[in-house]
């Protein structure tokens, strides 16, 4: 998911979409990818606003340059998260999802071969990281016993603080489902939502990433700021690329 209009960006998304500022030395775009690509994903449908469609087209083509297929979506009008998987139900057409929005950045010793265990997910798998702030976040409510009983957007309250991250699996009812929510209070259709049809199911599960794992929302000034440094520091003492699609591509012997 590469839509939105970034308005708490602003200025700088004026003119640029925002999963196309840098994160160091590379798209942002790039690091979610990257994260589908070590899950083993191959055939990806990018959802953007129409007039920035051309721009990532001249960014990632046709994605053969990493072993992978890329069509673009267009979301003439942005309706919320959810409305991703109902543009793209074509796309989906009977098959498992890996969702991700375009803006969180992962990173981990591992973390491609813990996501591509969920490649056969039955129902619906989120991932869930201990934050400071869950307030600014969808959050998991835990029973006594360490179920998922409820999840909450953005709530006053929290009643954790395990944050709902923008990295999603689903089964291949994830388009009917979306396309029969209803928007909330603010016109869109919320994934929070989505993701509570599934709990309804009994058949919506959860991975806590562990401290070891760096989940990045790169949604505001001190995002961006955090997640190159982050990025930077790391790559440098290392020695190491992080979030780079063409080293991904090649781990997994697509190119």
């Amino acid at each position: 998911m590469a839509g939105g209009s970034g308005t708490r960006l602003h200025p700088l998304t004026k003119s640029v979409n925002k999963h196309l500022l840098p994160i160091f030395d590379k798209p942002l775009i790039y690091y979610p990818l990257t994260t589908l690509i070590l899950a083993g994903i191959q055939e990806f449908a990018l959802v953007t606003s129409p007039i920035e469609v051309d721009n990532f087209r001249k960014l990632l083509g046709d994605g053969s340059q990493f072993g992978i297929e890329i069509r673009y979506v267009e979301q003439s009008k942005p309706a919320g998260i959810a409305q991703g998987l109902t543009l793209t139900k074509d796309f989906i057409s009977g098959e498992k999802v890996g969702f991700i929005l375009g803006d969180n950045l992962f990173h981990g010793i591992g973390l491609g071969r813990q996501l591509a265990e969920h490649q056969n997910v039955t129902g619906a798998h989120i991932f869930a990281y201990q934050v400071r702030n869950p307030e600014s976040y969808g959050v998991v409510e835990l029973g006594t016993s360490g179920e998922i009983i409820d999840l909450h957007e953005k709530p006053k309250s929290p009643p954790s603080d395990l944050a709902v991250t923008g990295l999603y699996f689903y089964d291949e009812e994830v388009s009917d489902l979306a396309a029969s929510l209803i928007p909330s209070a603010r016109g869109e259709l919320e994934i929070t939502d989505l993701n509570r049809m599934y709990l309804k199911k009994a058949s919506l599960e959860m991975t806590v990433l562990s401290k070891g794992t760096a989940w990045l929302d790169t949604g505001t000034f001190e995002g961006l700021h955090d997640a190159s440094s982050y990025i930077r520091i790391v790559e440098e003492r290392q020695n190491s690329k992080i979030g780079d699609p063409f080293e991904a591509a090649q781990n997994q012997g697509w190119i």
